[in-house]
């Protein structure tokens, strides 16, 4: 009973009324104190706030599985259970008084709110429904109503994915905390778990997920309605149901109204309402109870003899059995450390263990070892037998025993089950350990067991993170914060980028990849991130850029073959096709065009400027040709070769410009051969247009005008190709070869071969000839004589002069064989120092028969014969006089349409 001196003080209210805040304010305010909560997190969250006011060494915290006891301290933080009963203190509060109601725990605050009393002040604390058992048992106790702070309204149905952020989903089974965690990860990067079975550590890290605002969102069991302060806007039932150890129920509207109280904090209000698709919705009636607090007052509490007789077994269970005096109490339901009691007394093994009273209390105390574990109380008796055996005999537990059983702990492998089920079981031993008479070492096993259960809830944040939490997306999803433009880029030096520590995908050059591993769901925002994020740093980028050496640039090839422009491997765009062969456009690649005005304008003028410099030291040749075709003091012939010459890459055939070489005077051809043409007997080219770079560019920039992939180059060092995938025989002669047969051969040292030939004929029809060079090429049998056969010779056997067959149209005069005048700065193939003893020198025997006609083949008409007569019949007929008419001018001849062009274009 209270009296003037320690009054009993009873502060009733919803959630949100500062109830708890109050009580350790008066806890801090006596000399010593105790103060008793329903959760050992909430426990452990009080002590948390008062050794920050006090000190550790002045503040206790005492749990089933956690014991921080400093000598001399004044200031205890328990569960209800494990309230220091028998000692004194200033000032003793209990928390949640109203779960006297609780079928399970309900006897336990009963027994707390009817006999804990403080020396100079009590408080009890609880629901406006706690009132009339305040006036019926402890009827001299002040009442005080505290009203909520803020306003709790209801919000309707919501499906997942249109919850508000600050959201906490309430469910009543692990199945449904982990399926809305699941869902949560997906919609909106993840959510903080919070169940009653997560040590303080394992718990304080998911709070704190979601108090720093890394996660928006948090799943919770209906342990969050225990007065855990949580910043949370609404509060969402994932269903209306609960199994509450016997039977699945409904929930009171006093426990929707204790779950529904933590949204909102200190003056903001706050909301709640259910989940759609859940099947569960509110009745008005319990809305409007749950908004205006009006709750159905409690008529009874659950008691059970909380000191028991321990003369015998049967007097305890008795005694434990025994019921209240009358209304308000009512007998508990047979707990499970009653159930766990009974089944050991049908046990001979512990009955023969048993001495007097104080064994039978031993014995009840093992027993009320809590089934951390969740296991029943068939399985959790097993247990408790177990342990019996050995302290039944008045002894401790052996250390071996003991060691055993947490080193089988020790592991952090296993799924999110797994490791919950582990601190279970190490919960259990930490609880042992806690127990100074049932251990050998009790402040070592229990710092073993502390260390223990610390790393697996380490692992277990880790688990429920690395499932429930995407932060990536998490912290991506802050697009709307008014920071969002300043959260930290980083790009390292594999150019993979970071957002504020999260990775997002690589960049390559300007081009931004998105991380190959995102969910598809996740692309669209992680590119959104990129363009927001990266925006300043390829600024920076296009200006460094911009400032770069040429040797950073290249051309090759992009993944689709087409000719492209490369600064350090990163795509910067392509070449296309422009007014002339050597006017290529660049067209920057998608990512550069889509850079702002200024950083796109200073890219594409730098690539451009690098595009001509190389074209100038590469493509000397074909700028040689373009300015003799310019030039209006060279003879016009000369000039239209050029033309031809050039718009052909500077290689073209002999058949293809044979017009022009005919029309063209020898006197003329010393200016051509002055600007670096050669005249070949099968190909006329410039001499510096076969160079690799050379080589490369002419492929890339034919590449860009016919709109076609870049065709793959041999080996620079490469003279002879015994096969090779050209796609067409312009791709052939672009390389810089041409086909003999089956086999391709570098144009210069095709003619090179041929002018040996020649040389090695003089002025004979038949000759012969060492074929050493032609060899070392690596030009088989058969590639010789296709070569030689197309530069105008026959392979013959040793025999006299013959005469030169009547298709030998051309003379070596007329073909003007000159191949090999000019040097070409390429490598080919270097004579070997003869052998000491040489062999004799192996020739063949040739004769020239000339190159056929490469004149332009013309379309001929023919008479139709007369019928029925053949060609001996047929007579010859003497032509009639044609009739004299006036000539009809010919159609100019495609050389004097290029004259005429050119003249044009030069201005007469």
């Amino acid at each position: 009973m209270s009296s003037p001196k320690n009054p009993v003080k009873a502060i009733l209210g919803p959630t949100n009324t500062g109830k708890t805040h109050l009580a350790v304010e008066r806890l801090c305010a006596h000399s010593s104190g105790v103060m008793g909560f329903p959760l050992r997190l909430l426990a452990r969250e009080i002590y948390d706030r008062v050794v920050a006011i006090k000190g550790p060494k002045e503040v206790a915290l005492i749990t089933g599985e956690e014991r921080i006891e400093p000598v001399g301290a004044r200031w205890y933080l328990c569960t209800a259970e494990s309230m220091p009963v028998e000692r004194e203190f200033s000032f003793a509060a209990l928390d949640e008084a109203q779960l006297g109601a609780d079928p399970e725990r309900g006897h336990i605050f009963t027994d707390r709110m009817l006999h804990v009393r403080g020396r100079d002040e009590t408080m009890i604390l609880g629901s406006e429904s706690l009132r009339p058992m305040i006036r019926k048992l402890v009827p001299d106790a002040e009442i005080v109503s505290r009203p909520r702070f803020s306003t709790l309204s209801y919000a309707g149905t919501k499906k997942l994915s249109r919850l508000p952020p600050r959201s906490a989903i309430v469910a009543f089974s692990v199945e449904q905390v982990y399926a809305a965690a699941e869902l949560l990860r997906r919609l909106r990067g993840g959510a903080a778990v919070v169940m009653g079975a997560l040590s303080p550590r394992t718990r304080n890290a998911q709070v704190a997920m979601f108090q720093s605002g890394e996660v928006d969102y948090l799943v919770a069991t209906d342990a969050i309605g225990m007065g855990l302060n949580l910043d949370v806007h609404h509060i969402a039932f994932a269903g209306l149901s609960k199994f509450d150890g016997n039977r699945t129920r409904r929930l009171s509207v006093a426990e929707m109204a204790q779950i529904a109280g933590r949204a909102g904090r200190h003056q903001r209000d706050g909301t709640f309402g259910t989940l759609a698709g859940q099947g569960s919705e509110m009745d008005p009636e319990e809305v409007r109870a749950i908004e205006e607090h009006h709750f159905p007052d409690l008529d009874w509490m659950y008691w059970r003899e909380s000191r028991p007789r321990f003369d015998n077994l049967a007097t305890l269970i008795e005694d434990l059995e025994a019921k209240p005096s009358g209304p308000p109490l009512r007998t508990a339901p047979e707990a499970v450390d009653l159930a766990v009691l009974k089944r050991l007394a049908d046990m001979d093994e512990v009955r023969r263990m048993l001495g007097g009273p104080k064994s039978v209390a031993r014995l009840w105390e093992v027993a009320s070892l809590p089934d951390f574990r969740q296991m029943g109380a068939e399985h959790h008796s097993r247990f408790v037998a177990n342990l019996w055996q050995y302290l039944g005999t008045g002894a401790v537990l052996p250390h071996q025993y003991v060691a055993g059983e947490i080193s089988r702990l020790d592991t952090i492998q296993g799924d999110i089950a797994t490791l919950s089920a582990r601190i279970s079981a190490v919960r259990t031993w930490t609880y042992i350990a806690n127990r100074a008479d049932w251990v050998a070492d009790p402040a070592a096993m229990a710092e073993r067991t502390r260390a223990l259960e610390e790393k697996l809830s380490d692992a277990l944040h880790n688990a429920l993170r690395q499932r429930f939490v995407d932060r990536r997306t998490s912290m991506l999803l802050r697009k709307g914060a008014k920071d969002s433009d300043l959260l930290p880029v980083d790009v390292d030096d594999d150019n993979q980028v970071f957002v504020d520590g999260e990775h997002i995908g690589e960049l390559d050059g300007f081009t931004f990849r998105v991380d190959p591993a995102a969910r598809v769901g996740e692309r669209k925002l992680l590119l959104a991130a990129a363009e927001r994020h990266l925006a300043a740093y390829l600024k920076e980028k296009a200006k460094a850029l911009v400032m770069a050496e040429n040797e950073e640039f290249a051309l090759e090839k992009d993944n689709d073959g087409r000719p492209a422009l490369f600064w350090n491997g990163a795509l910067l765009g392509h070449l296309a096709k422009g007014r002339t062969l050597m006017q290529p456009l660049f067209k920057p690649a998608r990512a550069v065009a889509g850079l702002e005005g200024d950083a796109l304008r200073a890219i594409a003028d730098r690539a451009e400027a690098w595009i001509q410099v190389q074209l100038a030291k590469n493509m000397g040749g074909l700028m040689a040709l373009n300015q003799l075709a310019s030039d209006a003091a060279t003879d016009g012939i000369v000039r239209a070769l050029a033309a031809r010459l050039a718009d052909s890459g500077g290689i073209a055939g002999r058949h293809f410009l044979a017009d022009t070489l005919q029309a063209l005077p020898k006197e003329a051809r010393g200016a051509a051969r002055k600007a670096g043409i050669v005249f070949g007997a099968l190909d006329v080219y410039h001499h510096a247009i076969l160079k690799p770079a050379a080589t490369r560019w002419r492929a890339a920039l034919f590449a860009a005008v016919n709109e076609t992939p870049m065709p793959n180059l041999p080996p620079e060092s490469a003279v002879h190709l015994k096969e090779w995938d050209f796609a067409s025989v312009a791709d052939c002669r672009n390389a810089g070869y041409r086909k003999i047969g089956s086999e391709y051969v570098r144009i210069d040292l095709a003619e090179r071969v041929i002018k040996k030939a020649h040389e090695a004929r003089g002025q004979n029809t038949q000759f012969a000839m060492d074929m050493a060079f032609a060899t070392s090429l690596g030009l088989s049998e058969d590639g010789l004589n296709a070569l030689m056969r197309d530069a105008g010779f026959k392979q013959v056997e040793p025999k006299a002069d013959e005469a030169v067959t009547e298709n030998a149209e051309a003379t070596p005069e007329e073909t003007d064989v000159e191949a090999g005048a000019e040097t070409v700065e390429m490598s080919e193939p270097q004579p070997t120092a003869e052998p000491a003893t040489t062999e004799a020198i192996k020739l063949t025997h040739w004769r020239w028969v000339g190159i056929r006609n490469t004149k332009p083949q013309r379309l001929r008409t023919e008479k139709p014969k007369a019928p029925g007569k053949t060609k001996s019949e047929r007579k010859p007929v003497a032509k009639p006089a044609a009739p004299q008419r006036k000539a009809e001018p010919a159609a100019p001849s495609a050389l004097a349409l290029q004259l005429a062009a050119l003249k044009d274009k030069l201005g007469g």
